[in-house]
């Protein structure tokens, strides 16, 4: 952070929760919106925990705005939160390298309390195995998943581990309440091959390569999102040009712009609910100067004052 940002921009709130919005007890999430993050799930053993931090590092990355949300959002055209709208952090997850299947009760626990009190869900991260379990509390009606990533997880194992990273929409595809995966963002040569791909294809997964985003707009794969579905948006900082997130594990040129990924989720977000968001494989140790930290906070920032609109429309 820039010296003296903090206080020029007049940060503040609660230290050391996102954007300094008030904290909610784990065990009795509430809110509108509430933010809760996650180390990891189901790590491979051949790289641990490699995303651990994550949450904390985006959170740090909106430090400078925190505290003052009425200022406005040049995003979103006013500020954050419209008024009698209520978004919460609850912090961290105790999770362990160690406890794969107790990390992933706790993030479908926290998913499901955070669901129970009528809030929406932010999770942060982490490793995108991750989304699984928050997935798998999504269950009380059809669901359809936006993913946003530069690899289409569509593995069935690796490592002997079927519940890893890159298995994330294989497994989704698997849960009956989903009913339509779109993934978005898929370039460069990464962990899938010809099986994955055809098995994708076979489910019924819709496709969109970043070239393709690129060459088309996003409004090819809004008209993929039916109207009025219950979204899950599943975001992968790799998805993001590596120029303005350094912060992954596999940097691949050619990524969405933070333009493009916001107008990608504000053309759902008019057209369905967004019921769930994580944001995960936000590596720290590879960030530089913290302009992946800086771009994913404004990104978690925009997407927050976008469920907290549809969350006043219905009031």
């Amino acid at each position: 952070m820039m010296v003296g940002l903090k206080d020029m921009f007049g940060g503040g709130g609660e230290a050391g929760s996102f954007l300094g919005l008030p904290r909610c007890e784990i065990e009795a999430p509430e809110g509108d919106i509430v933010l809760f993050g996650a180390d990891c799930a189901t790590p491979y053993g051949s790289v641990g925990a490699y995303c651990s931090g994550g949450g904390d590092s985006i959170r740090a990355g909106a430090e400078a705005y925190a505290g003052d949300l009425s200022k406005v959002n040049f995003d979103l055209g006013g500020p954050v939160l419209p008024p009698g709208i209520e978004a919460r952090d609850a912090g961290n997850l105790a999770v362990s390298p160690g406890d794969a299947a107790g990390n992933r009760d706790l993030i479908e626990a926290m998913t499901r309390r955070v669901l129970t009190a009528g809030g929406v869900p932010v999770l942060l991260g982490g490793d995108d195995s991750l989304p699984i379990p928050m997935l798998t509390a999504l269950d009380d009606g059809p669901l359809t998943i936006l993913q946003i990533d530069a690899h289409i997880d569509w593995r069935d194992a690796v490592e002997g581990e079927r519940l890893g990273l890159s298995s994330t929409m294989r497994r989704a595809s698997e849960m009956a309440h989903v009913e339509r995966i779109v993934q978005v963002g898929a370039r460069g040569i990464g962990s899938a091959g010809m099986a994955e791909l055809d098995a994708a294809r076979a489910w019924g997964a819709h496709l969109v390569p970043a070239r393709e985003l690129a060459r088309h707009g996003v409004h090819q794969v809004v008209d993929l999102i039916p109207e009025g579905a219950r979204v899950a948006i599943c975001f992968d900082c790799d998805a993001l040009d590596p120029a303005i997130m350094p912060a992954v594990i596999a940097p691949t040129a050619g990524g969405l712009t933070y333009d493009s990924a916001l107008d990608l989720i504000a053309g759902v977000a008019a057209k369905a609910r967004i019921a769930a968001v994580d944001m995960v494989e936000f590596m720290p140790a590879r960030d530089r100067d913290g302009i992946g930290a800086r771009t994913a906070a404004q990104l978690l920032t925009s997407i927050l004052g976008l469920i907290a609109r549809q969350r006043a429309e219905t009031r």
